[in-house]
Parts: C-alpha cells; structure tokens; sequence
C-alpha cells in the first residue's frame, strides 16, 4: 500500500468530520472509523519496513530533482504507529471531556485534530527534508487553532507564543541549516549514513547542527521551550496531542532522523561535531526538572516534565552510539504512552473535580482511584521504574552513556531520575495516603465520564504491555541504528 494513505485518510476524515458537524454522534463516528482506518493504513506498513523494504511515493514534483516524496524507514513507521493508535485513544477521550465539560466549537476541534494527524504522517514518512520542512509547518499551523480554542485571552495570548516560536525557529534557522545543505551537497535526500561527510568542515558542520537542533523548535531544547508550557491553556485532549500524539514527538523525530541520515552517526562521532549537544540536551533536563518541582498547578508540572524528558530522546541521539540511537527511538514509544495517561488523568480529575492544582490533590484518590491509579502507572514510567515503558528506554540510554565514558550523561540521568521522582510520588502519596480536604466531601464527585476512564485504561496498559512486549518497537529501533 502507498504510504499517500496515510495522509488520504485524515485528509477525507477531517471533510466527513466537518460534513457531520451538526450531528455529533455521527460526527464521533467518523472520528473514531477514520482513526481506526488510519492505523489499518499504516499497520498494513509494518511487514514491507520489516523486511527491509522502503515503501515510498512522490505527492508532487516542485523542481527537476525537488519534489514532495514519502518514504516509509523504520524510525518513520515507529512515530506513525504511536500517532496513529493513539489517535484513536485519544478521540475516545475527547468525546467524554469535550461532552463532560460542554466544550464550544467541537466540530472544529475534530476537524482540526484530523488535520494534524495528516500532518504528522507527513512528518512521519517525509523522504527528504523538503518534504519533512513542509508537514512540519502544516502541523503547527493545524495545531494553532486547537490551542487557541477557547478564544480567551490568556488562550489567545498562549497561541501567539506558540506560533511565534515554532514558525521563528523553523524559518530563521531549520530553513536556513535546508538551504546550507542543499548547496554544500546538492541534495535534500534522506540516506543511511547521512549525506554531509566529507562535505563541511568540523566547525562547520557543528553550526550546521546547531541550526538544526534549535530550528526543529518542536523539540524544545531550552531556551526555545516556551510555547509548549504556554500552549496548556489548551483542553486537555490538546495537551495530549501535543504532549504525546503528534507535536513533541514530531520534534524529538526530526532531531533523531536529520542525526541519522543527515549528518550520520559514524560521521558526526568522528568529527566530534557534536560535543556540545549533550551538554545542551543536559542542561534542558535538569532546568525543566527543577521548574516542573517548583510547579503547584498540574498541567505546567506535567507540561515542564515534558520538556525535560524531550531532551532525554536528544542526549540518547548525541551520544552518538548504536545502542544509543534505540534508546533514543524506544524513549519516543515510552514517552508517549506514559505522558498521555499523565495528561488523561490530569484531565479527568479537572471534570470531575475541578481541580487544577497540585496541592489540591490531597485524598483524591479515594475519590478517583481508576484514574490516580493510571496516574501512578504513568508517573513511575517518567521515573524510570520497572514494569514500565520508560524503564527500557532509560536503559539503553544509561547503557550508552557508561559506553561510552560520557560521565556528564550518567550524572544527568541519575540526577533527573532524583527530580522526576521529587516532582511526580509526592503526588501520588497525597492523592492516597493524605485526608482530603473538606471541599472533596462537599463536592460529592466521583469518577470522570466513562470514555475518559476507558482511555486512560488502555494507555496506562500499554505502559505496562510495552515493557513485556516490546518487540515490534524494539525491532523498528534496531533496524534505525543498524542502518
């Protein structure tokens, strides 16, 4: 099957959507049948990318030798698994928060949502780095109005910071590391082993990757991180997109595949071009750490969590290994699936108790055990405790980093272990082990709404399921370092 499909189907999905926006139980329909279609699409994938094909497809030709080209390579089928699952977790999610909380403009915010999934599988099976250029900016602007929902200032002020940054970055330096290359090498092509060595000098290709590494925004290497704490004033079920499903992921993506196939691993250690990046990646996880501890409301801890754990994917990416690159790309898998059952539950106590504050925690677990027990379940797989995903992810990238005698590496891993731990059991002792205030009784709420229960359920599963299955996404991982 062409990977095309993949962007088709959201493509119709979010027209379907918007057709059958005066009916919102058809509408949800669509919604999930066009999730579900879309993960059949890209499942169909996996056998071709497994056996070491590369499933590919021009969409347009721009200039003789430029053109809009999709090419399926294992890091690309591993992020377009994750987004397309997970979309359909998420749209079951939504329904009951958009419904439970009696959202405005929930036509829209579907369309939207479809919208940046084609996005995102464009990002996903970019061939070159046009191609990635260009669904890398659909999808912040598909993005832009699903932060910007409730139209409130504070909504509309978080918007502009997020397409301000984004765009700046994108433009001022990703655009121009895209030109550089295209003159230094005459190609925008992604290729095993990369297609700059012996092109640029060291000092040379390490601004080179600098202009990447801060262009690709969506990354948030500090200090280009704002937009993605300032975007929580979005609904939850944003927050889990772009925490989990598409935006983030689509940043720590491009970082790992311009390393891999730009620049290449073998060529970027010998050159030792970049040195600087660990540090970089480094400093952004303790800072964002130690912001996230100090945090009180739920939402900017969790969202500051994930600039830290962002950076994880990144210091895995500069070490420059190959155990270190399936760290990098097992990190994605395990970041996804434990950060979005953190923002379902932080959504779920909002509708059912409204509550937004850490401090505010206190007992709530005897009131929604279901969803603090999910919370549990994500907050030790941040941690980097077993059985959970971000166990093996932490890992292999610990094992990498005593590889290779990086100390500054291990001392960070070790040190914002300390801090993941500070910032997220305190939370979960409160919400069980403390009396809740006397509001909690006066409030008399229980559980969120069915679907929010169901959702958060099967990510917090698949938490679990990953680190006793993770054979399919280690084996994608494998093939990416090995190639």
């Amino acid at each position: 099957m062409s990977p095309a499909w993949a962007i088709a189907v959201p493509l119709v999905g979010a027209a379907l959507i918007a057709a059958t926006g005066a009916r919102p139980n058809l509408r949800e329909t669509v919604t999930l049948s066009t999730a579900v279609l879309l993960l059949g699409v890209v499942s169909s994938l996996v056998p071709d990318v497994m056996a070491g094909a590369l499933p590919s497809a021009v969409l347009a030709e721009i200039l003789p030798g430029i053109a809009l080209r999709l090419e399926v390579e294992p890091l690309g089928m591993l992020f377009a698994l994750i987004a397309s699952g997970l979309w359909i977790v998420n749209s079951i999610y939504s329904i009951g928060y958009m419904r439970g909380n009696a959202e405005q403009n929930q036509t829209r915010f579907y369309v939207c949502f479809a919208l940046a999934l084609a996005a995102t599988m464009g990002v996903a099976f970019a061939g070159n780095l046009l191609t990635l250029f260009v669904f890398y900016e659909l999808l912040t602007l598909s993005t832009y109005p699903l932060v910007t929902h409730s139209g409130k200032p504070e909504a509309i002020a978080g918007g502009r910071t997020y397409l301000g940054i984004l765009i700046g970055t994108s433009i001022g330096f990703l655009l121009l590391g895209m030109v550089w290359t295209w003159q230094m090498t005459g190609t925008l092509e992604f290729a095993p082993g990369g297609i700059l060595e012996g092109k640029a000098s060291n000092a040379m290709t390490g601004l080179l990757l600098a202009l990447y590494m801060f262009g690709i925004g969506k990354a948030a290497l500090m200090p280009f991180h704002r937009w993605l704490p300032a975007a929580m004033v979005a609904p939850t079920p944003v927050s889990a997109l772009l925490h989990a499903v598409a935006v983030v992921k689509a940043g720590v993506f491009s970082v790992v595949k311009v390393i891999v196939y730009v620049f290449g691993v073998d060529n970027l250690a010998r050159m030792h071009s970049a040195d600087w990046l660990p540090f970089a990646a480094g400093f952004t996880i303790v800072m964002a750490s130690l912001v996230a501890l100090r945090s009180d409301n739920l939402k900017r801890r969790l969202a500051y969590s994930t600039v830290s754990q962002l950076s994880y994917v990144v210091l895995a990416a500069a070490l420059l290994t190959p155990i270190s690159i399936v760290g990098a790309a097992l990190h994605i898998s395990a970041h996804a699936l434990g950060k979005i059952t953190l923002f379902f539950a932080a959504g779920a106590i909002y509708t059912a108790a409204h509550k937004t504050e850490v401090s505010q925690l206190a007992g709530i677990g005897r009131r929604m055990p279901w969803t603090m027990g999910a919370f549990a379940i994500g907050a030790l797989s941040m941690i980097g405790l077993p059985p959970f995903a971000g166990f093996l992810s932490k890992w292999y990238i610990l094992q990498a980093a005593m590889g290779t005698g990086q100390t500054v590496a291990v001392a960070v891993i070790v040190l914002s272990t300390l801090l993941n731990a500070g910032y997220f059991l305190p939370i979960v002792y409160s919400a069980f082990f403390k009396a809740p205030a006397a509001d909690v009784h006066g409030h008399g709420h229980g559980e969120a709404p069915l679907p929010i229960l169901i959702a958060q359920t099967a990510t917090a599963a698949g938490t679990v399921a990953l680190f006793f299955f993770p054979g399919l996404f280690l084996g994608l991982a494998e093939r990416l370092a090995g190639g």
